[in-house]
């Protein structure tokens, strides 16, 4: 084996390595944080982003650390979306929804016309 493949394989196989550590760290915070089907969810983020990036014309060293943290803006974004939900559907089931205002304490709408 030639000197520049061995330097090659090693340099693919350190990546590889590094970007095993980094979506392991990722996917160990979200479980922790928010449980293991977000962490799932979250790691398919990661995969998606690291395809896009890949798919953009930037040098061939990864920068790890940036696909992680576009996956987190999609699963920062994928929880407030499911959180404004929840609280949503929590206030239209409780009945603390603002009470409409009185027809009194509106102008007359024939008035209007």
């Amino acid at each position: 084996m030639k000197e520049s493949e061995s330097f090659s394989n090693s340099s693919c196989t350190d990546q590889v390595h590094l970007a095993e550590r980094e979506l392991s760290a990722f996917v160990a915070a979200v479980a922790e944080l928010f449980g293991a089907e977000q962490a799932r969810v979250s790691a398919e983020d990661w995969l998606d982003e690291l395809e896009l990036m890949d798919a953009s014309p930037r040098s061939t060293r990864r920068d790890w650390q940036a696909v992680t943290i576009a996956a987190s803006v999609r699963s920062a974004n994928r929880l407030n979306v499911a959180l404004h939900r929840q609280t949503s559907l929590r206030m239209s089931t409780s009945g603390t929804q603002v009470p409409p205002i009185p027809s009194s304490n509106c102008f007359d709408l024939t008035l209007l016309s």
